[in-house]
């Protein structure tokens, strides 16, 4: 699956699913924007991709913030680069019961899983409508499929951000844009690194195939998606959870 002279922007990406989702592209022959808040790792990440022979840059994005993303998204065309493939991951989550939430943790897990990507997408898409071709890939969580303890506002988050793949999917469909979602399950990344230990244990006690993904094995998932492979796909929700989710 090749993606030779696209560009592709990827929320989040100075660590975890983001950063290997950039790599992965990159790697495919996309030149990747990276963006995220964290500069210094960004700007890591977007060097060790150019170093292994692949094309990136790292602007700062911030996607709560309309300015950043108007700032990021301004960034990019002024390098006069069309903008083909826009993959949101950035993200956040703490498991606490839901009884124990503040309000400002509930418009923070809202702001970075749902409306977040809800403004990025909305950033990117009239060149798109325009030259009637695009793909848009949500990394979502299985957590919005069939919940998850503990987390209860991020799952009704990630929920929303599947509902807005598949609602967006059809609207864009006659413009021949393609919109999924891949739904991880748990991931070793540094997000899981935070959660204890006993928690982290379970994960992999539940899970059919006994181990974490990696962050890898989730962008290729991304990778199909934003690829001619996927050219009749659209509307749909893949979860790369080695069996810990097999719903409908």
């Amino acid at each position: 699956m090749r993606l030779d002279g696209k560009t592709a922007v990827i929320t989040g990406a100075a660590s975890g699913i983001g950063r290997a989702t950039a790599e992965t592209l990159a790697a495919a022959g996309a030149h990747a924007v990276l963006g995220d808040i964290a500069v210094e790792s960004g700007n890591a990440a977007a060097e060790a991709i150019r170093k292994a022979g692949g094309s990136a840059d790292f602007i700062r994005l911030d996607v709560t913030d309309p300015a950043s993303i108007e700032a990021y998204r301004s960034a990019i065309a002024s390098h006069g680069r069309q903008v083909d493939i826009v993959v949101n991951v950035a993200g956040w989550g703490k498991v606490e019961p839901f009884v124990k939430n503040s309000p400002d943790f509930w418009r923070k897990v809202i702001d970075l899983n749902l409306l977040g990507p809800i403004a990025v997408t909305r950033a990117f898409l009239d060149p798109m409508i325009e030259r009637k071709a695009g793909k848009i890939v949500t990394v979502s969580s299985d957590a919005g499929r069939v919940g998850s303890l503990g987390e209860s506002v991020y799952a009704g988050a990630k929920g929303g951000a599947i509902a807005f793949t598949k609602s967006l999917a059809r609207e864009m469909a006659r413009f021949n844009i393609n919109v999924n979602c891949v739904c991880p399950g748990p991931t070793d990344t540094p997000l899981l690194a935070a959660v204890p230990e006993r928690h982290r244990e379970a994960f992999i006690r539940v899970t059919p195939m006994q181990r974490l993904a990696k962050p890898s094995e989730v962008a290729d998932a991304v990778l199909f998606f934003a690829s001619t492979r996927a050219d009749f796909v659209t509307g749909q929700v893949l979860s790369v959870s080695g069996g810990l989710t097999m719903a409908g």
